[in-house]
């Protein structure tokens, strides 16, 4: 084989290797640090509406933050199905909300731009709790139609643990973009092995002796 073929054949067997891994890698990132949930109910208008897919990546509880909308699942709740909600309070966290007044976090209105018709009580009942250590508050963007935090007032505050949570949506998707970047270049590149494999073929072929016996390509 001459010079170009052996070329031909190095730059296949490259391109293949660094595509492949650009192909399974993002694959296995996906799979393992973000997954995704359809929206089912109008509990987190105006943010999220009702058949809206929500990308949501996979965290630990101790990276739960005050506003993350959080899918978790509270097994005594909701009949087990994973709910979506916003994270109001955390663990040691006072959150209350008076009578057609605003939430306060520790004794500080939120500004709260998200809500539903701007109605961050939704109910004519007010609350008062201290969130316990590793458990968070939660509550619906549409307040008057959100089944949340507030109505389990009697089982400890109303908060889930922190572990429940399933995955944070995300907002920044620059993560999964680079993902699917990363694999439309091994895409490329995997194509870019093939032609240069059949190129190197070729030349093998063209470099052959005349009369030479030629194998089938099988």
């Amino acid at each position: 084989m001459g010079r170009t073929g052996q070329g031909l054949r190095r730059t296949a067997w490259a391109a293949g290797a660094i595509g492949a891994l650009l192909l399974v890698g993002p694959v296995v990132v996906f799979g393992t640090g973000y997954t995704a949930a359809k929206v089912s109910g109008s509990a987190m208008e105006p943010t999220y509406s009702v058949g809206d897919r929500v990308l949501l990546e996979r965290i630990d509880a101790s990276e739960v933050r005050r506003g993350d909308v959080v899918l978790y699942r509270e097994p005594e709740r909701y009949e087990g199905l994973a709910v979506l909600g916003r994270v109001i309070g955390v663990g040691g966290d006072q959150v209350a909300q008076q009578p057609g007044g605003p939430v306060t976090l520790n004794g500080s209105p939120l500004t709260e731009t998200y809500v539903k018709d701007g109605d961050p009580a939704g109910t004519p009942s007010g609350y008062d709790v201290v969130v316990p250590e590793g458990r968070l508050f939660v509550l619906g963007d549409f307040r008057a139609d959100a089944r949340d935090s507030r109505s389990f007032l009697d089982d400890r505050s109303g908060t889930v643990a922190s572990t429940t949570v399933l995955g944070r949506a995300l907002h920044d998707r620059g993560g999964p973009a680079g993902l699917g970047l990363a694999m439309l270049l091994g895409l490329l590149l995997a194509i870019t092995a093939l032609v240069s494999g059949i190129a190197a073929r070729g030349a093998r072929m063209r470099n052959l002796p005349t009369g030479m016996p030629v194998r089938p390509l099988t």
